[in-house]
């Protein structure tokens, strides 16, 4: 098979789960998602003569660079929207919700969102991608001792977080109460 064979069953073969991927980490923001996705599989064509056997954790960690990119991006127009006074809140549109409107299992994004964001990505390519330590080592471009490290510590900080949140759970969870 050729290098732009290969190419083409690899993006048939990922097209979804990568965009998936993008998906969870951009709150599913449909037009960012997608140019996101466009730019990951423009890198993969660049670079098919790099193109491993196993392509799947090899595109997520060339997504997890474009992602890096196009949120520094959003970074930077972001504040220039809001040096010129064109954002939401500055118009009356801020809603503020009330702590009953929680939507189930909300408590667990909250925790998630007071972990580093490495530590938050090494649990996502756990949990959502469903990515086992060698796999996970090809996306943070480490080795699998370091990946396996990495999601032990990453765990602990966040059952950590959710004790800090909750502790009266918590001490019902280790038999304390």
């Amino acid at each position: 098979m050729s290098n732009d064979e290969i190419f083409a069953a690899a993006y048939r073969e990922h097209y979804w789960a990568v965009s998936r991927y993008v998906a969870r980490r951009l709150d599913g923001r449909t037009s960012e998602v997608e140019e996101v996705v466009a730019e990951v599989f423009t890198v993969a064509w660049r670079r098919r003569d790099d193109l491993p056997d196993a392509a799947l954790p090899w595109l997520y960690g060339v997504a997890r660079n474009c992602l890096a990119n196009a949120v520094r991006g959003y970074g930077r127009r972001r504040r220039l929207v809001d040096r010129l006074g064109n954002d939401d809140a500055a118009h009356g549109r801020h809603i503020e919700v009330g702590p009953d409107a929680e939507a189930p299992g909300a408590w667990v994004h909250d925790a998630l969102a007071r972990l580093s964001p490495a530590d938050r990505e090494v649990l996502r390519l756990t949990a959502w991608e469903e990515l086992g330590i060698d796999e996970i080592a090809v996306v943070l471009g480490c080795g699998s001792r370091a990946a396996s490290m990495r999601l032990h510590r990453a765990r602990r900080r966040l059952r950590a977080e959710i004790d800090r949140m909750s502790p009266a759970t918590a001490a019902k969870e280790h038999g304390h109460g």
